[in-house]
């Protein structure tokens, strides 16, 4: 089956049993393949980044489960959980998230030596990485010095840094025009295709058009009704 997400009953409600109670994810379940390219579409306000959080570990769900590779990662310690994160799934988010004060590459190398790798490797591997997004040439440009589309394809050699077998992208193409967002659009199909298990949160046409599987929320629940 090559199953690589899968979530039982998943339940997040902020405030709990107060008055401004809300319910935000309502007994999801949802499948991810290995390989898939998952879009999560729906009105603002549905659920959306609500889920990607609990697909990245990044948040603790209220009941329910969410499984990685066979993993029910509600069950690990906050060390397993970020070990999780580091090893398994990449990162990229709409505001990009680089830090200032490093250089491209450095961005890029900052998480594989936080894995315990060398300066050299880590040097190498982050090269490597801002080649397969075309950026080798700004290797030594501070954020500020790039393009928004050019930032976000940094961001996306960093969620590479790692080798994770999933890519959880958040709005990716949110701050770009039109045909910068179809240059992010070809990237992740490209790494989609050479076997990234990628999922989407976006409003983003020319992306939920690439994907293999479209996930619809509405309300907190995935909407099977909507095509």
């Amino acid at each position: 089956m090559n199953e690589v997400i899968r979530t039982e009953n998943l339940l997040k409600v902020y405030n709990e049993g107060m008055s401004n109670e809300v319910i935000a994810l309502d007994r999801v379940n949802i499948k991810i393949k290995k390989g898939d390219f998952v879009a999560i579409t729906g009105p603002s306000g549905s659920g959306k980044s609500t889920l990607l959080h609990m697909l990245g570990v990044l948040d603790k769900p209220t009941s329910g489960k969410v499984i990685i590779d066979d993993i029910d990662v509600s069950e690990l310690s906050d060390d397993e959980k970020t070990e999780i994160r580091r090893e398994k799934i990449g990162f990229v988010f709409q505001q990009f998230n680089l830090i200032p004060l490093l250089t491209a590459i450095e961005n890029v190398e900052m998480p594989i030596q936080l894995s315990g790798k060398d300066k050299t490797k880590s040097s190498s591997r982050a090269l490597e990485l801002l080649k397969i997004v075309n950026l080798e040439n700004r290797r030594d440009h501070f954020p500020n010095q790039l393009s928004g589309g050019q930032q976000q394809r940094v961001a996306i050699a960093r969620s590479l840094a790692n080798d994770p077998n999933i890519i959880l992208a958040d709005e990716p193409t949110g701050n770009l025009d039109s045909k910068t967002s179809q240059e992010i659009v070809k990237l992740l199909k490209d790494l989609n295709l050479k076997g990234y298990t990628i999922v989407v949160v976006t409003h983003d046409a020319s992306i939920a058009k690439f994907a293999s599987k479209k996930v619809y929320m509405r309300d907190g629940k995935v909407d099977n009704h909507e095509k």
